[in-house]
């Protein structure tokens, strides 16, 4: 059993004239050999894009790929034909599968976009590129965690091509309490905010890696938070 417990400020940062972005994990030209992944999880990045920025269309293959609003709207368009907006409690997932080109631009010429883009692989390669979302607004206002993408089948969630995973988002007022779940592999992130997990202090950006932990207790702070939990093999 051990949780690892990673702050905001360790994280790998790019900064570009239109986005500020930090990487739990190594991306892109920064690699790390010992942080490339937790569990199945292999891409957590909490990108700031401003108005009028964006990435312009680009590749992906065999990876499943969460996109979460936490401010702003996103602009999604694909090659499988969808064009859209993602914003606050819209969960949104797209299949590389065998190959799809997007591009993710800010909706707003003015107002910044604030969201996690989350990356886990899939049980199986080269499936047909596909794209699904779902306004989970509703089931957030319960306080709780709420498995908002899963491989599992859970009810009320967008499914993604991995059956051994699946992620949970809680808007949790100041000092709620939720159960974290049992997973070989849990990635519990700050996005907004501050929490506790088993008495370990968590701040906005701050994450917790946990292997083999069993379940864990995380309160919220006194201004509440916005947390993600992946639970992988």
């Amino acid at each position: 059993m051990t949780i690892d417990l990673r702050l905001a400020a360790s994280r790998f940062h790019t900064q570009l004239s239109w986005l500020d972005s930090h990487h739990s994990f190594s991306f892109g030209a920064h690699h790390d050999p010992a942080n490339t992944h937790h569990g199945l999880l292999l891409v957590n990045n909490d990108d700031i894009v401003s108005g009028g920025g964006g990435f312009a269309t680009h590749g992906h293959r065999d990876m499943e790929i969460v996109t979460w609003v936490l401010q702003g709207e996103l602009a999604h368009r694909d090659s499988t034909g969808t064009d859209g907006v993602i914003y606050p409690g819209l969960a949104q997932r797209m299949s590389a599968g065998g190959g799809i080109r997007h591009s993710e631009m800010n909706a707003s010429a003015t107002t910044d976009v604030h969201f996690l883009q989350m990356w886990v692989v899939p049980d199986t390669n080269d499936i047909a590129p596909s794209y699904e979302q779902r306004d989970v607004n509703d089931a957030l206002d319960g306080g709780s965690l709420v498995v908002v993408a899963s491989g599992q089948g859970h009810d009320g969630a967008i499914a993604i091509h991995q059956r051994d995973a699946f992620l949970s988002v809680g808007r949790l007022d100041a000092r709620a309490e939720v159960t974290v779940p049992d997973a070989p592999h849990v990635h519990v992130f700050v996005a907004i905010g501050t929490a506790a997990l088993d008495g370990a202090d968590l701040a906005t950006g701050d994450a917790a890696r946990l292997t083999d932990a069993g379940t864990s207790t995380l309160i919220a702070g006194v201004d509440g938070a916005e947390v993600l939990v992946w639970a992988t093999a």
